[in-house]
């Protein structure tokens, strides 16, 4: 089995929820981290700040693929663009203790955090954040760059728009779509 070389986008408090992850899998190696409030950052348990994002160019030749650890839908998609065009693979990358059906479809650069749940043919797309102990049942689908919170909740053939956000503990009931990042904004399919 091939070892990626990791660079994790972001150095605040979820890009060390992202990196434990990485440190969890034997898929990546983790190289450090890029945050645009570098210098100022320390190391972060030995691994090194390597720069901001505008130098993902020049930190291409230290990992093989990135994954952005950034909250915001939008920064997220930003960033992926930016580790992209410098070169750089988008890496999936998904906590051990996270259960994910074999049938599901999953696409690049997303976050699975632990105790997640995905489901049946469910379907989760780029740059995707489902978040500890998330739920995507069965059939629903999760829109590039959405943001499922901590035990957020999807029925199943629910649709969570691209670039949405579902909040900590909400939920989509079955069949039912939520376009932007209001709690309540779920309409039904």
């Amino acid at each position: 089995m091939t070892v990626a070389r990791l660079l994790v986008i972001g150095a605040g408090s979820y890009g060390r929820a992202v990196a434990e992850v990485a440190l969890a899998s034997d898929e990546h190696q983790l190289v450090g981290f890029v945050d645009d409030r570098w210098p100022d950052l320390p190391p972060i348990w030995g691994l090194p700040v390597l720069g901001r994002l505008a130098d993902l160019p020049r930190l291409a030749g230290l990992a093989d693929a990135a994954v952005a650890a950034i909250g915001d839908n939008a920064a997220r998609k930003a960033a992926c663009a930016q580790a992209q065009s410098a070169g750089f693979g988008l890496a999936n990358l998904i906590h051990p203790r996270a259960t994910v059906s074999p049938s599901a479809v999953l696409g690049h650069g997303l976050t699975v955090m632990a105790g997640a749940v995905i489901g049946t043919e469910a379907h989760i797309a780029d740059g995707a954040l489902v978040n500890a102990g998330a739920v995507v049942d069965h059939h629903a689908q999760v829109g590039a760059f959405a943001h499922l919170g901590v035990g957020a909740c999807m029925g199943g053939g629910s649709v969570l728009a691209a670039g949405a956000w579902l909040s900590a503990g909400n939920t989509l009931g079955p069949g039912q779509r939520q376009s932007s990042d209001k709690p309540g904004a779920a309409t039904r399919l």
